[in-house]
């Protein structure tokens, strides 16, 4: 079978389309025959060597939805020809509140989704949402599970609550504007591009606020009436324009550090307003399975920026590396 392989964390130059034996289900596995990938900016650290906990050889990709198509001892065999999304975590633990020591995500330290085949517990292999088509339903993974324990479980995002999500365009926050609008919440989002805000205000954004703006810190806190969550992947510029905008009781969830890897805050903010900053990061299947069944009660279409073959997967890299826009980049594997 096909696989997108890194043996050395030497760049784009060092990934490959290599052939490789094609995996047998081991007990409690499913063998799942891939139709679609995604990529998420994971990837691009991996090959960079910036990852923590480097493991190579390994076969790239932690999102993926395909067909069951073999099973091993003692899973039940009418699964062979279901329809399924990847959860991409392994080894969460018994916590649910944050993972084990010992939690990994498909595509390192697991094996990798850009490929023809992979092998998972026959937990992960959730059933794939009907009104979902294979390309959009592999968008989903990694970053709407990002976005949903973060709105959900950590910011504990109501209907009627204002919520502003920053950086607007990449896969995990416009999976949190898409979920967030869905679950009533009025959305505001930041970014520097115009042409980024008016395409997040043609999905449900309420408005947007372009964060190379100085004016936006003021024209804020005024034009929303105060934000109750913030879903956060680059605090470092982003907390100093919406500080001042945030409601009593309001929730900044941190997802990333894009920009720095810390951020100043204005202590009276805090504790006057009894604000919480809370981190998060992936989440568990129990999210995941629920995360699905949201996006299909809702029908939730995920927003597709390009799409590539598997055997121009190393360009699609490139591509997320370089000319990435709005949305997820997505890699059709089989028919």
């Amino acid at each position: 079978m096909r696989v997108l392989s890194l043996k050395t964390a030497d760049g784009l130059d060092a990934v490959s389309l290599d052939e490789a034996p094609t995996p047998a289900p081991a007990a409690g596995e499913v063998r799942v025959a891939l139709k679609a990938a995604a990529l998420n900016h994971r990837e691009l650290w991996i090959i960079r060597g910036q990852y923590p906990g480097m493991s190579l050889p390994a076969t790239l990709g932690a999102d993926g939805a395909g067909v069951i198509d073999a099973v091993g001892e003692g899973v039940d065999p009418s699964l062979v020809g279901r329809a399924v999304v990847l959860y991409p975590g392994l080894d969460w633990g018994e916590d649910p509140r944050y993972p084990a020591a010992a939690f990994g995500l498909l595509g390192m330290p697991g094996p990798g989704t850009i490929a023809d085949a992979i092998c998972v517990p026959t937990a992960s292999a959730v059933a794939k949402p009907e009104h979902l088509d294979f390309e959009a339903a592999a968008a989903l993974p990694l970053g709407a599970l990002t976005a949903w324990r973060g709105l959900v479980t950590k910011g504990g995002l109501k209907a009627g609550e204002k919520l502003l999500v920053t950086g607007i365009g990449g896969g995990v926050a416009t999976f949190a504007l898409t979920l967030g609008v869905a679950m009533g919440a009025e959305v505001f989002v930041t970014s520097g591009s115009q042409e980024t805000l008016d395409k997040a205000k043609a999905l449900g954004a309420k408005g947007g606020f372009n964060y190379k703006d100085e004016a936006t810190r003021k024209a804020l806190p005024k034009a929303t009436g105060g934000i109750d969550v913030v879903f956060d992947g680059a605090p470092a510029g982003g907390y100093p324009s919406y500080g001042r905008a945030l409601n009593m009781g309001a929730r900044v969830v941190i997802y990333g550090s894009t920009g720095g890897m810390s951020f100043p805050v204005n202590a009276p903010e805090l504790f006057l307003k009894n604000v919480q900053v809370i981190g998060t990061n992936v989440g568990n299947l129990a999210e995941f399975e629920a995360m699905v069944a949201f996006v299909a009660e809702h029908r939730i279409q995920p927003v597709i920026d390009r799409r590539f073959d598997l055997a121009d997967a190393k360009a699609a890299l490139a591509y997320l590396e370089d000319g990435h826009g709005f949305g997820k980049v997505v890699i059709g594997v089989g028919a």
